[in-house]
């Protein structure tokens, strides 16, 4: 009898084993707050794809009109982590908010003119209104490209529509005549008329980021380390499959319009990789030059190269 149930219990303990050693790999969850933008595409497909779901995380995205609305939640403790920027991240950080750049991503800023406005350079815009969401990274490339168009900031007024999808309305219907906007909006605009002036690819630079605060770096390492897994396997899709094989799902898990089905030129996305030393510096001193920021800072106080050595 007793040997009967030694046998019993040994069977029992190597049939829990596996289950035991499975459900001591999973890790929690992550909450990541993004725009409407291409950026945040390598995220909406690692969820598709069941990229995540394979990495045992759980990541919830909340979507956000705003960068204002973004940054709110952020700040407020409801999401670990955010698509965002560089100078969004030194905001944070200067204003006594804990947080960490711990990759770059892959996104486009462009200066569009309503097609009416009768404008057909950058230094047209003279006295004419730009529409912008104020203090965000769409100023800060707003400003490179009308310096590189040669004319003096100064020269434009700019104009304040924090959310993004309102700003394009607008210079659909001509109530502003100019703004920057994001990708996939940019090219819903270029498609309905509107006239291209600038871009932050031709002028090189992308301070797009992922950021986590240092709260959850430190408690969920293991969660972040495996969202990265499976960004990187999300990039890999988008460099292997033709865009008809996804952007039906990725329109309809984002929000992005319709229009952009067949028109929409994605970056070329690269897998995780810190952001440049050069586009911080360049953000870092916009911000000191506009009196945005009290503290100096570094490269190394801003970023954390843990998830993408």
């Amino acid at each position: 009898m007793k040997k009967a149930l030694v046998y019993i219990l040994s069977i029992i303990l190597i049939i829990s084993f596996p289950a035991c050693s499975k459900s001591m790999k999973k890790t929690g969850s992550l909450s990541i707050g993004v725009l409407p933008d291409v950026d945040s595409i390598p995220l909406i497909i690692a969820r598709q794809q069941g990229y995540f779901k394979e990495e045992e995380v759980s990541i919830n995205i909340e979507q956000f009109k705003s960068a204002k609305e973004r940054d709110s939640a952020f700040q407020a403790g409801k999401l670990d982590g955010a698509v965002s920027d560089v100078l969004a991240e030194a905001f944070a950080k200067d204003g006594g908010f804990d947080v960490k750049i711990t990759s770059m991503t892959n996104g486009s800023y462009k200066l569009l003119v309503n097609k009416n406005a009768g404008i057909g350079s950058i230094r047209d815009l003279k006295d004419r209104s730009i529409a912008i969401s104020s203090n965000t990274i769409i100023e800060y490339a707003t400003d490179m490209m009308v310096k590189e168009g040669d004319l003096a900031v100064s020269d434009v007024r700019k104009t304040p529509i924090a959310e993004i999808p309102v700003r394009l309305e607008m210079l659909q219907n001509g109530k502003i005549d100019a703004a920057t906007l994001p990708d996939p909006l940019a090219t819903v605009a270029l498609k309905n008329g509107a006239i291209l002036l600038g871009s932050t690819d031709t002028l090189n630079i992308n301070p797009g980021v992922l950021i986590f605060t240092s709260k959850s770096i430190g408690s969920k390492e293991k969660e972040i380390d495996a969202f990265y897994r499976a960004y990187n396997r999300a990039v890999e899709y988008l460099k292997s499959q033709p865009k008809s094989s996804y952007m039906d799902a990725i329109i309809k898990e984002s929000g992005f319009p319709e229009d952009v089905k067949s028109t929409i030129v994605l970056p070329n996305y690269t897998k995780a990789s810190l952001v440049s030393k050069k586009d911080t510096a360049d953000v870092l001193a916009w911000l000191k030059d506009k009196g945005l920021m009290k503290n100096n800072y570094g490269y190394k106080d801003l970023t954390d190269d843990r998830f993408v050595r």
